[in-house]
């Protein structure tokens, strides 16, 4: 797990976050703030790792998502410069959606995120083999 940690993380001073202990300011809160809406870190998740830029890739793909909690996010990312959307000028106009350099930077949470699930909750975690993010995306798992 050492590995996915980024040299950013690794000079973080947690007297930072001791600081802002409760309030606003603090780094956690607004990070949670920014990306704790449901289905928005499934959105990047999709986008970065699964390369889905389409609405429809979205809502096929992510469980108990509806086309309005969709919309919303999308519209949410965006504006939080997350995502961006693009349009192709066709007949019907072409929406997609990309991850912007900040949304990409969300990356190295994700790994460990999954990381975190995959080395201590393998069993709710597919079928309880213990396995690196690599190896799950890679497969298609």
């Amino acid at each position: 797990m050492q590995s996915v940690i980024n040299s950013e993380v690794q000079n973080f001073d947690l007297e930072l976050v001791k600081l802002y202990d409760g309030t606003k300011q603090c780094p956690i809160n607004f990070t949670l703030n920014l990306i704790g809406n449901k289905f928005a870190l499934l959105i990047l998740r999709n986008m970065i790792y699964f390369k889905q830029n389409r609405f429809n890739q979205f809502l096929n793909s992510i469980e108990d998502i509806n086309t309005k909690a969709l919309t919303n996010r999308l519209k949410e990312l965006e504006q939080e410069g997350l995502i961006e959307r693009r349009i192709f000028n066709e007949h019907p106009i072409k929406i997609e959606y990309y991850p912007t350099e900040k949304g990409l930077a969300l990356r190295s949470l994700l790994d460990m995120m999954a990381t975190y699930s995959l080395t201590n909750f393998s069993k709710q975690v597919k079928d309880g083999k213990k396995r690196s993010i690599s190896q799950i995306i890679k497969n298609g798992k």
